[in-house]
């Protein structure tokens, strides 16, 4: 197991200059952009522009903060302007990216299509989390109570942690409107 501090990840610039990443993780360690099974970042886009293309991959992006942003290619015209509700796309697609306003900060899964499925759910109670062989839980608002056998933590916004061995957890909020990202991942 794996925690992280989302205030302290590097904050990578784009290519394209619209925008940094903040990677979370990258499995297996040491992977590249082409050779990932999964990548879990967070993104802040700063301008209109092109998303980069990821033959192969699947995609699930959500907004965290900001106005939000239109995506949009052939077939694909959506508006990520509500935080906390995953859209999946495929990575296949070069969608572009008009802002609805100022700049957004987004939270992204990718997982290669030929290896691993994922899930992304935002989570609001109590909920007992079946195990999977990888998989990552990131606070967005409050503070949670995670157990996963002798395993104990507290996690609160902008705090999380990711696995790679089997695990299954017992998350309990311990705030009103406390929020936590699920991202559950199946091998094929």
């Amino acid at each position: 197991m794996h925690s992280f501090d989302t205030a302290t990840l590097p904050a990578t610039p784009w290519k394209n200059g619209g925008g940094t990443t903040r990677e979370i993780v990258c499995q297996p360690a040491g992977a590249g952009m082409d050779s990932f099974d999964w990548r879990v970042s967070i993104a802040s886009i700063a301008q209109a522009g092109p998303f980069s293309a990821f033959p192969g991959v699947d995609r699930v992006i959500m907004l965290l903060s900001g106005d939000g942003v239109r995506l949009h290619a052939p077939g694909i015209d959506h508006a990520l302007d509500t935080p906390g509700q995953p859209f999946a796309f495929s990575g296949d697609v070069a969608l572009d990216c008009d802002l609805l306003g100022g700049a957004s900060t987004d939270f992204n899964v990718m997982t290669r299509r030929s290896r691993l499925r994922a899930e992304v759910q935002v989570l609001s109670a109590t909920q007992q989390i079946p195990a999977s062989a990888q998989g990552l839980l990131l606070a967005l608002n409050g503070a949670w109570h995670l157990q996963c056998g002798a395993h104990d933590f507290r996690c609160v916004s902008g705090h999380g942690l990711w696995w790679n061995a089997a695990a299954g957890w017992q998350a309990t909020p311990l705030d009103t409107h406390a929020q936590l990202v699920w991202v559950s991942l199946h091998d094929l």
